[in-house]
């Protein structure tokens, strides 16, 4: 129950508990589905008087619409209201090695836009990436405007240690980059009319990965399998950052002293021995196609899986190997960590139905609590879009936290 109901129906004149009352009944849409206005004022704690002017604002702001008719428990079916949101979108954004890329969400989760361009990030050098990803979110804006829609706010991920307190990219030894300030640099060259927010990819990757109402996706382990290796922690429903941002940083964990350098600088860090490199070069010879840097990433899994499925030995042996280096890490975090479940998204996703049976063992070996703590693995369905889903997403939360932010639609007939 609402802890603003005992007071919601006297108080709809103070600003702030309007706001919060707006993005408490805009949530409840959200976690819970389209609902009677007497539905919402028995799960809420309000008056169905305070329900209904809620409602009548959201509907004004197109952030909710009249749905279909539901049956009550007594009485004659009601008009049930439901999410709309379809002229208000979130934009996420992606810096990666291989790609930049957007998507843009509606308020009920839809996609609206997605663009993506292939690059090498580590030989254009930030200052050009970023002016490819300047381009691609011009273009995704102006496609929204085509639409009717309009943007509330960007978040980008980008790959790399950011210092939020900064807004620096401290270190992304992947990308080549070091101490750029991606988020000064975006505000500066965007027109200024939406906020703008960047974050590590795989902290959106994480958030993606919440599904509200689930018990099962509140206490979840994220790990996102690239060139490099991230992921997230999620407690209670949130995304655990850490004092500077930097939680999350997986693929660093020395899992092994004595084994190769990493692009961080340091020897056997996890990324190492599981990340796409490493899969690529153990099932592969250097003159291989699937060797090739140019070659889709997408194209080289499915080229992956494709050798799998023929139970080619080599491919296989190489998949189980990548997969007990990425239980034992998973392993650790798990004792760490204790979560539900552990998500694999990004290459992991891809492939992950022939390296689950290995990491699954390794948990079994290496997690001290009976049965893995009872923690599972699932795959992501999300893919490599993880990460600028989350970023879409996030950018939206600014509505559900506050609906005021979207203006009131004119009536019909009144000036536009």
């Amino acid at each position: 129950m609402s802890t603003l109901s005992h007071t919601a129906g006297h108080s709809l004149g103070n600003p702030d508990v309007r706001r919060s009352n707006l993005g408490l009944v805009l949530r409840h849409l959200r976690d819970h589905g389209a609902r009677s206005r007497a539905a919402l004022a028995v799960e809420l704690g309000m008056t169905r008087s305070t329900v209904s002017t809620l409602i009548t604002e959201l509907i004004e702001r197109g952030l909710a619409s009249d749905g279909p008719l539901v049956q009550n428990a007594v009485g004659r079916p009601s008009t049930a209201v439901e999410l709309d949101g379809r002229a208000v979108c979130g934009i996420g954004a992606e810096i990666n090695v291989n790609h930049v890329s957007t998507m843009a969400l509606d308020l009920r989760g839809q996609i609206v836009e997605e663009r993506k361009i292939g690059l090498d990030a580590r030989s254009l050098g930030a200052g050009r990436v970023i002016e490819r990803l300047v381009d691609l979110v011009q273009e995704t804006v102006g496609g929204l405007e085509s639409r009717g829609a309009a943007p509330v706010g960007l978040t980008v991920g980008v790959a790399g240690l950011y210092d939020q307190t900064r807004d620096v990219l401290t270190h992304g030894p992947n990308l080549g980059w070091y101490d750029v300030p991606v988020g000064t640099i975006l505000r500066d060259e965007l027109d200024g009319s939406y906020p703008v927010v960047v974050d590590n990819e795989g902290n959106l990757a994480a958030a993606a990965e919440v599904t509200p109402g689930d018990p099962s996706r509140q206490d979840i382990l994220v790990l996102h399998g690239e060139i490099g290796v991230g992921g997230g922690i999620v407690t209670g429903g949130r995304l655990l950052r850490g004092s500077h941002g930097y939680a999350g940083e997986f693929g660093h964990m020395i899992v092994d002293p004595r084994g190769r350098q990493c692009g961080c600088g340091r020897q056997g860090c996890w990324e190492t021995v599981s990340g796409l490199r490493a899969l690529i070069e153990l099932a592969a010879d250097p003159d291989d196609p699937i060797r090739n840097p140019g070659m889709d990433i997408d194209a080289r899994l499915a080229e992956i899986n494709r050798r799998a499925d023929l139970a080619d030995t080599r491919t296989l042996d190489a998949l189980d190997e990548v997969g007990s280096w990425v239980g034992v890490g998973a392993s650790i975090l798990a004792n760490a960590l204790n979560p539900t479940t552990i998500v694999l998204t990004g290459y992991y996703a891809a492939v992950g139905h022939h390296m689950r049976p290995a990491i699954e063992r390794e948990l079994r070996d290496r997690v001290v609590a009976p049965g893995a703590g009872g923690t599972r693995v699932e795959l992501s369905t999300l893919g490599f879009g993880a990460a600028v889903r989350g970023g879409a997403t996030a950018s939206l939360e600014s509505v559900f936290a506050d609906p005021t932010r979207v203006p009131r639609r004119p009536a019909t007939g009144e000036a536009q």
